[in-house]
């Protein structure tokens, strides 16, 4: 025969450490906010589950019996816990607190990045951010495995069941040796690159930006003939100054300083690379609508980022 586990009497419960502190059934009831006989109710349920009266009433006094001597500091760590159950599960609830999982394309240290995430952190200091470094390949398998919540990707291609919002879009730059002669000129025409070795990141790292760089260059007349490839910032600036060739990339580049790279606005320079912020479209999460609250602020007026001194992948 299975045994019915006893309800938990809460309220009995608080009855029960109010009347302990006050020793006094008429203070009680009046911090309670009930009347005096009701109060007495409770504490006899209380006394009944327990088997054993938890107070002496004598004239005049009010004392512990040592039953409730030995209930009180459990009753109040059952109390405690739940106030401090409930305050979290509130926060959680409302958005305030719990875990916010983001993937982020490194490149994008170099730019909306640092100042996001110091906005978001400032307005909700109590939320934990899982930063996870990856590429945007990556970043749309692990949003529809639900292992993060949300994604900051350059270039993002149309996903079902994901939806995407633009932080900001940037300019192109050229990216040349400091010592090669278009470095002199403050703008590039963009088909002068049309003989350069090029070095690129591979059409695996992030198929959309790389499929960017190669349109801009048809569009001007030649396809780029690429020399070397790298899957860092750093290491496409680092091979560029030793003269293996040229690149074209997001002008948040410029942050990466090189003493042998010059970086030059190039001719046409309509072309801009989209950065995005993605998420699961059926996510209710208010973690993800707080954030996405943020992005829609101006990205302008973010906080700007930092120096960075490497970007492992460009994403």
């Amino acid at each position: 025969m299975r045994m019915e586990r006893p309800e938990l009497p809460l309220q009995q419960l608080h009855a029960f450490v109010v009347l302990a502190e006050e020793l006094h059934f008429g203070r009680a009831a009046a911090r309670l906010g009930i009347a005096q006989p009701p109060l007495s109710q409770q504490i006899r349920r209380l006394e009944d589950k327990v088997g054993h009266a938890l107070f002496n009433r004598d004239p005049g006094s009010v004392t512990l019996t040592p039953a409730g001597l030995e209930l009180l500091p459990v009753a109040r760590r059952v109390l405690g816990d739940l106030a401090h159950g409930l305050a979290a599960a509130r926060a959680v609830g409302s958005g305030r607190a719990g875990t916010l999982r983001i993937g982020f394309a490194a490149s994008l240290a170099l730019t909306v990045l640092p100042g996001l995430l110091h906005t978001y952190r400032q307005r909700f200091p109590q939320v934990t951010l899982d930063i996870r470094e990856m590429t945007t390949a990556p970043q749309i398998v692990a949003l529809r495995d639900n292992t993060i919540d949300i994604g900051l990707l350059r270039e993002p291609a149309a996903e079902a069941d994901l939806s995407f919002r633009t932080v900001l879009d940037e300019p192109f730059v050229a990216v040349l040796p400091a010592a090669h002669p278009l470095a002199a000129q403050r703008t590039v025409q963009l088909r002068k690159l049309a003989n350069e070795p090029f070095v690129l990141l591979p059409r695996a790292v992030g198929p959309q930006l790389y499929d960017r760089i190669t349109g801009l260059c048809a569009t001007a007349g030649f396809t780029p003939r690429t020399t070397q490839h790298a899957v860092e910032w750093q290491t496409v600036c680092a091979l560029v100054e030793t003269g293996l060739g040229v690149s074209l990339a997001p002008a948040s580049i410029r942050r990466i300083r090189l003493k042998g790279v010059a970086f030059r606005r190039i001719e046409p320079g309509t072309a801009r690379t989209r950065v995005a912020v993605a998420w699961r479209t059926n996510d209710q999460s208010p973690l993800v609508a707080h954030l996405l609250a943020v992005v829609s602020k101006d990205p302008s007026r973010l906080p700007p980022s930092g120096r960075a001194s490497q970007v492992s992948d460009l994403g």
